[in-house]
């Protein structure tokens, strides 16, 4: 179960930096696929790791079946049975059930540590009621050096138990040795001492929990001298306990901590032993004398009345532990989304008051620069309006918006200035081109002939009404004739009737000589074709027309004329 919450934890953190990314840091579009690609690319490889741990540690704790672990809802105390603990269970039993505890065989130290893991993913409820009891069998042990590095070996196992029992369970020990030979019959007695009780307390079954002076002086003479005997051995057997245990555990090793036992018991039972142990070794050394060695093939009996003594431990299941590691990473989301919504926020206002600044700096003259400026506050307006009505963007929320007091001073600078009124049109002066009149050559001239005919100064009068001159204006008059005869001499007749019509109209206006310009073309700028007797009619005529010409004359008692008596149009 802890493996899954775990991951469920690895899964909500991805999540929770993917969110953070792409919706409240402000990152570019590069730099946001980037850290989402490598927040993934990170989540699995922990998640990979964590599948491929989980498998390791069900390997290694394959032999251990769940028949053998406590049931969820128990409710007593989970003994870690360690050290010497394989006299406490039955051939082939790896735990045993009591009213009070349920203790569980540990073989070793390395298994240690992998059976707190297990227990703690397979039983997380029962993580707090677990204890570690070191077992003590001083007769079957020979060596002292092999003696103490067993104990260091099961002091760094508990110590490793601390990050799937969150912390160092407690630590408690039973040393069990023969009773004194006078003794050996009679019920076993245990010795308790704990951190919660003053002195030294005796227990017989039937008889509660004593003071040490209480029990000896008890007025049973049957059993006064075996007890005085066993007060001896219990002596030398805490003497023996202090040096050989105590002082091991609780010395620092480098890195390794010092252990604290919670409780201490000490049981005078009947136990197999071995020659020249470590328990014979001692006493030997103060009386001179070897105890007896016994034999004993039943299980020994369990500490039930030291479980009392233990310290309690709240439980927090792995449950808990999943929804305490959530709400720790959803309140370091809140407040890294907090922060980015800050500087978001910091980012939008320093970005319309650069606005602000530049438009009220330019003074408008020339116009155009701050009418740029002013298009770009009018899209900040436009902006900040939808987000008013639509609601701001998730990164700019989390209570800390500050676009709503930017709308004020932008409207205000939008409307505080109106660019000047573009200026009016440029009206274009259209010189009118040359005013064209033409005549009929053969109503003026005979055939051939380039002498006006008698009649045809009435045609002339009514033809040229529009045909006025003006100072800086060139009367330009030009004969044509079609293409029948000698060109040449067509020229000259074009010529020669131009010049007729030019001296009809100086000698009539009294306009200077110099007014006019005389041309003749001839039949070379035909206007219709000169196939047919209507086109070669149309092509013998006389133009007279009009052009503008600076100083080309000035007309006697006339004032110099102005440019507003040109002949112009209004575009």
């Amino acid at each position: 179960m802890r493996d899954i919450y775990r991951s469920l934890l690895t899964a909500l953190a991805a999540v929770l930096a993917l969110w953070l990314i792409l919706g409240f840091w402000p990152l570019s579009a590069g730099s946001r696929v980037a850290l989402s690609l490598l927040v993934v690319l990170v989540s699995g490889v922990v998640l990979w790791r964590q599948w491929r741990a989980s498998q390791a540690r069900a390997e290694a704790v394959r032999d251990l079946v769940d028949e053998n672990l406590p049931p969820e809802d128990f409710q007593g105390a989970v003994i870690f049975a360690c050290g010497d603990s394989t006299a406490l269970f039955g051939s082939g039993t790896r735990y045993r059930e009591t009213r009070q505890g349920w203790y569980l065989l540990v073989k070793d130290a390395e298994q240690l540590p992998l059976l707190a893991q297990h227990l703690s993913i397979m039983r997380p409820a029962l993580t707090s009621q677990v204890s570690v009891m070191l077992a003590t069998l001083p007769e079957q042990h020979q060596s002292q050096d092999d003696f103490t590095q067993n104990l260091r070996g099961w002091q760094r196992a508990v110590v490793q138990c601390r990050l799937w029992l969150s912390g160092l369970p407690p630590v408690w020990s039973v040393t069990w040795v023969s009773p004194p030979g006078a003794c050996i019959e009679e019920a076993p007695a245990w010795f308790i001492t704990s951190e919660h009780r003053t002195g030294l307390q005796v227990h017989q079954p039937g008889q509660g929990n004593l003071q040490l002076a209480e029990w000896i002086n008890e007025n049973e003479a049957s059993g006064r001298f075996g007890r005085l005997s066993q007060v001896l051995w219990l002596n030398s057997l805490l003497d023996w306990q202090r040096t050989s245990v105590e002082s091991v555990l609780t010395e620092n090793q480098g890195e390794l901590p010092a252990l604290r036992l919670c409780a201490q018991g000490f049981c005078m039972v009947p136990v197999s032993g071995q020659s020249g142990s470590l328990w014979q070794q001692y006493i030997a050394g103060i009386t001179t004398l070897s105890p007896e060695r016994s034999e004993q093939t039943d299980a020994l009996p369990l500490p039930d009345l030291l479980l009392p003594a233990l310290p309690r431990r709240r439980g927090i299941s792995g449950q808990m532990v999943f929804w305490r590691q959530a709400g720790l990473l959803g309140g370091i989301f809140l407040m890294l989304a907090m922060l980015a919504s800050f500087v978001n926020n910091q980012r939008l206002i320093r970005s319309v008051g650069d606005h602000l600044a530049l438009y009220h700096h330019l003074t408008g003259k020339p116009p155009a620069p701050k009418l740029q400026a002013q298009q770009r506050l009018r899209a900040d307006g436009a902006l900040l309006d939808d987000w008013q009505r639509r609601g701001e963007p998730l990164r700019y929320r989390l209570g800390l918006y500050q676009g709503l007091r930017l709308v004020a001073p932008v409207e205000a600078a939008v409307s505080d200035w109106a660019p000047p009124p573009p200026p009016p049109p440029v009206i274009k002066k259209i010189v009118q081109g040359p005013k064209t009149v033409r005549l009929n050559s053969m109503s003026l001239f005979d055939s051939g002939k380039y002498v006006l005919k008698t009649g045809s100064t009435k045609m002339l009068i009514n033809s040229l009404v529009d045909i006025k001159a003006k100072p800086g204006w060139l009367i330009v008059v030009a004969g044509h004739t079609d293409n029948t005869g000698n060109p040449q001499l067509n020229q000259e007749l074009s010529l020669k009737r131009a010049a007729a019509v030019r001296d009809w109209m100086r000698d009539t206006g009294d306009v200077p000589e110099s007014c006019f310009a005389v041309q003749g073309y001839g039949a070379g700028r035909p206007v219709a074709t000169n196939d047919t007797p209507e086109g070669r009619a149309l092509n013998r005529r006389v133009e007279i027309s009009l052009v503008p010409q600076v100083n080309a004359c000035q007309i006697p008692d006339t004032a110099s004329a102005s440019s507003k008596d040109d002949d112009v149009t209004d575009n």
